[in-house]
């Protein structure tokens, strides 16, 4: 009988790392393009939960029924699709579910993929920094500080001039602080998870299920009595289904799977130097496949944001080298979904 080949750990590495950051550079630029489609923010969000939905719902029921086999006082909710306790789940749900989804969505319609590109995986490890110091209590460190503020000011060479045109009618400035209230949100969500302790594949599922059992209810209500715009009669079904599976399976399901086979390979420290290539290669999508201009100031805030996520991290692994205590930056503790 032929034996089926098995992958070392190495390859098996290095092609979750290539999963990752093409799914989370191609996030960016399929989400712009969608924006000026048949699909709203909204039902694309609902799209993505019911794709997400159909993979990983059937998966949170196994793996409850498998820890009651062996533990029946084990904690679940919703139902025992969700093999986190209701607390926890609704928490993670909210910020890492819903929030998230809609503010970036919805900061698409405003602003163009470069500008994403740069706020929001080059905001995600301010927030968490900031936000891990406050209730986590970690300490940011001098070389972490300088990385920060690295990202402070690339956030503001590409988001700062349509701020200070807001009076004038212009609207990109409203996508810029969504896509920064977005990576707000994913960093929220994953000091919920560090603090916690939570499995990564265990919190994708409670997210997901609190999204299905919370938005897709109440959205189908609202759109059936028309009390919000919704395309979803009206669209292509090949557009909702490509929502479904890119958005939903892509971006939720697997991002998350091979996001957590990169860290178990390469560690956090250097899983968070590679996804540094998104902005840069998501600027350079929205370039090529969007026709969007690529101005000076965002050449600038991509070159900031990438030195300063880099900084930080080599600083970290110095001082992960010195205590020779291992350390989860900020940035890995959770990724992005895209």
């Amino acid at each position: 009988m032929p034996v089926a080949p098995r992958f070392s750990p190495r390859t098996i590495g290095i092609g979750a790392a290539i999963v990752t950051v093409l799914v989370w550079t191609a996030f960016i630029v399929i989400a712009r393009a969608s924006a000026g489609r048949s699909l709203s923010p909204f039902d694309i969000t609902f799209a993505r939960i019911c794709g997400a939905s159909l993979v990983l719902m059937p998966w949170g029921a196994w793996l409850v029924m498998r820890s009651r086999a062996s533990d029946p006082a084990a904690q679940s909710s919703f139902f025992g699709l969700s093999p986190l306790p209701l607390r926890l789940t609704a928490i993670a749900g909210i910020f890492g579910g819903l929030a998230y989804a809609l503010l970036a969505y919805t900061g698409f319609v405003f602003a163009p993929a470069t500008h994403a590109s740069v706020l929001m995986p080059g905001s995600l490890p301010l927030w968490t920094a900031v936000l891990a110091a406050i209730v986590l209590r970690d300490r940011i460190t001098p070389g972490r500080a300088l990385g920060l503020a690295f990202i402070v000011v690339g956030d503001l060479f590409v988001g700062g001039a349509s701020l200070l045109h807001a009076l004038e009618g212009g609207a990109i400035w409203k996508g810029d602080l969504l896509f920064m209230g977005a990576a707000f949100c994913w960093a929220c969500y994953s000091v919920v998870v560090r603090k916690h302790g939570l499995e990564a594949v265990r919190a994708t599922i409670a997210i997901t299920v609190f999204a299905f059992m919370t938005y897709v209810p109440v959205y189908a209500l609202l759109a059936a009595f028309g009390a919000v715009a919704s395309r979803l009669d009206t669209a292509p079904v090949g557009e909702i289904a490509f929502q479904m599976l890119f958005q939903g399976v892509g971006s939720v399901v697997i991002s998350g799977i091979a996001f957590t086979r990169m860290i178990q390979y390469f560690g956090p420290v250097r899983s968070t130097m590679i996804t540094a290539l998104v902005p840069g290669l998501s600027a350079l999508g929205a370039v090529i496949f969007l026709d969007e201009p690529l101005h000076w100031n965002l050449i600038a805030g991509l070159l900031l944001v990438t030195a300063g996520i880099l900084f930080g991290v080599q600083r970290s692994r110095a001082a992960v080298v010195k205590s020779n205590a291992p350390v989860v930056p900020a940035a890995a503790r959770g990724g992005i979904d895209a």
